[in-house]
């Protein structure tokens, strides 16, 4: 059974980026997740982590639409 919240480290290797830019998400609040514990250590729901993941397919799809790739001119 897959644990429900996962490490900022788990969440950077999903990913496939550092640990310090998803702190970075986290602490702007692009990226939602908790803080637990004495010691203030972060968790990110894996349901957010799709939610997040889902998101950002649609911004790109987005992007794509509004900047379509045009073909170079001959040299």
């Amino acid at each position: 059974m897959e644990s429900r919240f996962l490490l900022l480290s788990d969440v950077a290797a999903e990913l496939n980026v550092s640990d310090s830019q998803v702190y970075h998400m986290v602490r702007s609040g692009e990226l939602p997740a908790i803080k637990i514990g004495g010691r203030g250590q972060w968790r990110v729901e894996r349901a957010r982590l799709e939610e997040y993941i889902q998101q950002k397919y649609a911004e790109t799809a987005a992007w794509v639409r509004a900047n379509p790739l045009t073909e170079r001119e001959p040299e």
